[in-house]
């Protein structure tokens, strides 16, 4: 551990500019990263908050429900931080279940960042083979928010009952995000200024391994195309019809055609939302779901008005009406090095996991349905270093680290191999397997937190850090000019819905 510790210190010393005269400096960032007797009681204080975190997890898993339309979510982490003496504000940046709780005055600020929000189509019962779960919403965890938004909330509550007995000074701030899965709530919630007073800002997210480093992720911005066109009997009279549906199907391919033309690294993804009620009938009504994305957000900005050329030619071709819905978009996450030395030291230092036989056997069901091979299952005792790559997912952090120092983790939640938005990965979110991971990354961003309020040279370094990185850029969301929340992009679709 000492080691662990000196190489973390050594990268951070680096980091501040410090010299060998300024000995005594590094020892303070030293001494505040190695108390690991402060943060073993942090880590027994989350163990004894075990079960009713868990009991809350499952209750967000059970209710799944979609971005913008977590009512019963973000009321139950709502009422958990009120009863725990935290400040709440409601309906923050005119979002209904966006919230933020505050505990304590004063700096630093540590913004703890929580999601909740289920994704379509992927209702799943806690079984190792597919069996979708009867009565459900068709909803399901496939990314674990469920365990995202509760651990982070007790991290929270056990550093509120830190700075109450007066053992580490400064403010503790939660900030309830809903919409993760293409909502793009907290770009909104950036652009409302909730972010401001921040100093730091720590997330974390389930995985099927651990994980910890300056890693960044894809830019990207989504929207709907609405095609209305001209119903008609699709046999007796098909001259009369306009469809929609074909509108639709041309821009499919056309965006199809566009992947060769685009720069290296560009992802572009589609599915159909609504595309017609019968085989006999012309449809008057499709629509589509569309992602564009990239390692840089000017070249998102750049694709995007390609992406919807495809979608006027195929109005055009079909002589129907293009209705077009922007959902907005997320900025790709600047990495700070400093916060990740922070991070991956007390993630790698609080890492015990292992299975039990009973979790073993469920493991190893999950993994025989996998198409490839999967890693070992002991991958869930080591941590991996992210240290400058670029994830291939998205996630509207990416517009939160523009604007305060901020860093992330992974933890285990699921069997090594199992990818996220699968069925797999909701499976697992509702086992012990997924407890376990999730009580991890509560201790790890409580002890984190802790390093930081008790070393004001860490933020002071993470902060230098992110000036870096801007190099005098300034934060400019992904979003429309006085564009609202989407807040009924996940209710089914409609031709009346059109802006």
């Amino acid at each position: 551990m000492k080691r662990m510790v000196n190489n973390g210190v050594g990268m951070l010393f680096m980091l501040l500019g410090l010299t060998p005269a300024s000995y005594a400096q590094k020892e303070k960032i030293a001494g505040a990263i190695e108390k690991q007797s402060d943060k073993e009681k942090l880590a027994g204080k989350v163990d004894k908050q075990a079960e009713p975190a868990w009991e809350m997890a499952m209750k967000i898993w059970d209710w799944a429900e979609p971005g913008y339309l977590e009512k019963n979510s973000s009321s139950l982490l709502m009422d958990y931080l009120e009863k725990a003496g935290f400040k709440i504000e409601k309906g923050v940046a005119k979002i209904p279940t966006a919230f933020t709780a505050t505990y304590g005055s004063g700096a630093p600020v540590i913004a703890i960042l929580g999601e909740y929000d289920a994704l379509p189509e992927l209702a799943q019962e806690a079984l190792p083979t597919r069996a979708i779960r009867k009565n459900a919403t068709g909803y399901g965890h496939a990314c674990g928010h469920h365990l995202f938004g509760v651990a982070s909330a007790v991290a929270c509550k056990t550093l509120a009952d830190e700075i109450k007995a007066g053992r580490i000074k400064g403010t503790i701030r939660y900030y309830g995000c809903p919409a993760e899965e293409g909502g793009a709530a907290k770009a909104f919630m950036v652009r409302a200024g909730l972010f401001a007073d921040c100093d730091v800002a720590l997330h974390w997210h389930p995985s099927s391994r651990n994980s910890a480093g300056d890693q960044s992720c894809l830019a990207r911005i989504a929207v709907k195309f609405r095609f209305l066109g001209q119903a008609a009997h699709a046999a007796g009279s098909p001259e009369k019809g306009r469809s929609a549906l074909d509108a639709l199907l041309l821009t499919m391919h056309a965006v199809e055609l566009l992947r060769e033309h685009t720069p290296e690294g560009t992802r572009l993804h589609h599915t159909i939302t609504s595309g017609g009620g019968a085989a006999n009938v012309v449809p008057e009504f499709a629509e589509g779901f569309f992602y564009v994305r990239h390692p840089k957000s000017e070249i998102v900005s750049q694709l995007y008005p390609r992406l919807v050329k495809c979608a006027e030619g195929g109005a055009h071709a079909t002589e129907t009406k293009l209705e077009i819905q922007h959902l907005g978009g997320t900025l790709e996450i600047l990495p700070n090095q400093t916060l990740a030395t922070v991070t991956k030291a007390n993630l790698t230092q609080l890492n015990q996991l292992k299975y039990s036989p009973d979790e073993l056997k469920f493991a190893v069901r999950i993994q025989e349905t996998f198409r490839d091979k999967p890693p070992p299952l002991s991958e869930i005792e080591k941590v991996i270093d992210v240290s400058g790559r670029v994830g291939m997912g998205s996630t509207d952090v990416g517009d939160v680290s523009w604007v305060v120092p901020t860093t992330g983790f992974t933890t285990a939640c699921w069997v090594p191999g199992t990818p996220s938005h699968s069925w797999q990965a909701v499976a697992c979110g509702a086992t012990t397997i997924g407890k376990q991971g999730m009580l991890l990354a509560a201790k790890t961003l409580a002890a984190s937190a802790w390093d930081l309020f008790q070393n004001p040279e860490l933020i002071k370094a993470a902060k230098a850090e992110h000036q870096k990185y801007l190099q005098s850029r300034k934060y400019e969301p992904l979003l429309l000019k006085d564009q609202s929340p989407p807040l009924d992009y996940r209710l089914p679709a409609s031709r009346n819905k059109g802006e």
